[in-house]
């Protein structure tokens, strides 16, 4: 009943399992650059994604104001800002989701 014995020390011999070697010496190096390129082209398709979403919809208060008062029936404005936002919604979050997956693969070399 003494002492409890000391763990049995493992020795690794060999490289991490599921782990493939660099192709390059300095290949944290290498996928910095990678990493930083794609950040930057995501940061500029979400400022573009923006841009076309706050285009259309920042000029809705020009547009209403440009509307004569008596011609325009409470309907049309209604559908205007009820219907008109949402296709220019799905077309640009469409369009983002699909760069932002190119973007993506061409990091991956998909």
């Amino acid at each position: 009943m003494g002492a409890e014995p000391t763990p049995r020390r493992e020795v690794v011999t060999g490289a991490p399992a599921g782990r493939a070697r660099a192709a390059y010496r300095d290949a944290t190096a290498h996928d910095d650059v990678l990493v930083r390129k794609l950040m930057r082209r995501q940061v500029r398709v979400g400022l573009v994604a923006c841009s076309l979403l706050a285009l259309p919809l920042g000029l809705f208060p020009v547009v209403f104001r440009l509307l004569p008062d008596g011609g325009t029936s409470p309907s049309a404005v209604w559908l205007l800002l009820g219907v008109a936002p949402y296709p220019v919604l799905l077309a640009t979050g469409a369009w983002y989701v699909r760069r932002a997956e190119r973007n993506e693969g061409d990091v991956d070399g998909r």
